[in-house]
């Protein structure tokens, strides 16, 4: 299959229209959810119905990936391990993501911060419903603390590497950077993201104590992913 998507992307290349229309009929499902995904973690969902912007980004994602004789698509190499709807799909999020972001008046709320799925899951060990509420509760202080006090671009890509659980390579495509500059994010941002949560512990009476030690086990689960 990944053969025939090769030749399928090298003949809509050459501009042949038959290639273009089937090119974009296989990616279009893909860049659609990815573009519909940024939008809803950034809270377009919650503020009115977004599926007219999905559409007008979804075409905006397709002229990028053609415009410059198809700089962004001839990139595509299926030896680093990325499919080509990944490939793509992970394009369409940084692309939607550059937009948004360059955006000086925008009109999308602000995402608000989210528990990682498996929290319960990771948080099966706890004593009892008291000590997973109160875990909860620290890890939701801790993402609002890392929304309060990083750049765009960091809780960005702590959304990916930390809470998405990306691969270096996936980020890589989101952001454009080395493998190299990502895990230098990682680590800095682990070790920011730790800083916090002794911060927010040390406010924390000991009763607490039960769910600090949950909040540490969970945290550290997060990170060494």
């Amino acid at each position: 299959m990944t053969d025939w998507y090769q030749a399928l992307v090298a003949e809509a290349l050459t501009r042949d229209r038959r290639a273009v229309r089937t090119l974009v009929k296989e990616l279009e499902p893909v860049v659609h959810a990815r573009v519909a995904r940024v939008l809803l973690r950034r809270g377009a969902g919650r503020a009115h119905d977004i599926k007219e912007e999905v559409k007008d980004l979804v075409q905006h994602v397709f002229a990028h990936l053609f415009a410059k004789d198809g700089h962004v698509l001839r990139q595509w190499d299926p030896v680093r391990g990325l499919s080509l709807q990944n490939f793509v799909g992970l394009i369409a999020e940084r692309e939607v993501t550059t937009l948004l972001r360059s955006r000086r008046q925008s009109a999308w709320q602000v995402e608000e911060p989210t528990v990682p799925e498996g929290f319960e899951q990771n948080a099966m060990n706890a004593d009892g419903p008291e000590e997973i509420s109160a875990s909860r509760e620290l890890l939701v202080d801790l993402l609002a603390a890392v929304r309060a006090t990083f750049s765009e671009e960091a809780i960005e890509i702590f959304q990916w590497l930390i809470i998405e659980e990306r691969t270096v390579d996936e980020v890589c495509a989101l952001t454009g950077k080395s493998a190299g500059a990502v895990y230098a994010w990682r680590i800095r941002l682990e070790r920011r993201v730790a800083e916090l949560a002794k911060e927010i512990l040390s406010d924390r009476k000991p009763r607490d104590r039960a769910a600090r030690q949950m909040f540490l086990k969970v945290l550290a689960t997060e990170e060494g992913q």
